[in-house]
């Protein structure tokens, strides 16, 4: 396998970067043949065969009669990484009792490599409002969790994740440009919570507040998100906050004693 070299002069496997990209292009398509999968990559069908042969051969992607899929060997890895997360381990029983609590779904989410990661979410029994999955990646600046976590960064910090991952629009109410999300983001800061209004999906209203990492735990935020017609003005300042509000603190707590 021959090294790559790219322009920020930085060495690459290139063989390492076609199998993510086939991994990617099948977790988009979901199941697919190799002629299916090639076409939607844009890459020679030969290229993409090797490939997946060998995550086969690996046990990372399953192959049902030249129909393939990828295997469960992602859940374990990532089911891993999460239980070894020090946040996830003082958040889920305090994000889960929130969603029994409001009624609404719940999420823990932290920043990393300038996206949003819904690290855990939960939601009352019988709720069928929020199919988005755990270990998500999406825009920080479309989400609540994503906003509330911007504001505690520096803008230089803020200034970065834009310029890799840009504004790109996801409803007519997302933010597009740089000096309105620094706007938002200066409000975010003096109040304490940040408000996703249809900002990803129409008719979808989020609240979420910051919580503040100690002893090697990372910073992150927690929300509550449902019907926009379920959170209006009065409820969030009355009830949502105040419970988004305690649960932060109940978890800045234990994560200066973890």
């Amino acid at each position: 396998m021959a090294n790559e070299d790219r322009d920020d002069g930085r060495n690459r496997i290139d063989a390492v970067t076609k199998s993510f990209t086939v991994i990617r292009g099948l977790l988009e398509l979901e199941a697919c043949g190799v002629r299916e999968l090639a076409a939607h990559l844009e890459v020679p069908k030969s290229t993409v065969h090797v490939h997946l042969s060998t995550l086969e051969d690996l046990g990372y992607v399953r192959n049902d009669g030249g129909t393939y899929r990828l295997s469960y060997r992602f859940l374990e890895i990532g089911g891993q990484v999460r239980h070894r997360d020090d946040i996830y381990q003082v958040a889920r029983d305090e994000v889960a009792e929130l969603a029994r609590e409001t009624g609404h779904v719940a999420t823990v989410g932290v920043e990393e490599d300038g996206y949003r990661v819904m690290l855990f979410r939960t939601e009352p029994a019988g709720s069928i409002f929020n199919n988005a999955p755990t270990g998500e990646y999406t825009r920080m600046h479309w989400t609540a969790v994503g906003k509330a976590l911007l504001a505690t960064l520096s803008t230089e910090k803020v200034e970065s994740i834009v310029d890799r991952r840009g504004l790109p629009r996801a409803t007519d109410r997302t933010i597009t440009d740089r000096e309105t999300l620094h706007e938002e983001l200066e409000t975010i800061r003096e109040r304490g919570y940040s408000i996703e209004d249809e900002e990803r999906a129409l008719g979808v209203k989020s609240v979420a507040v910051p919580i503040e990492g100690d002893g090697g735990i990372d910073d992150a935020a927690v929300s509550i998100a449902g019907p926009k017609h379920e959170l209006g003005p009065e409820r969030v300042r009355e009830e949502i906050l105040p419970a988004l509000r305690n649960v932060a603190n109940v978890l800045e707590l234990r994560a200066r004693h973890y």
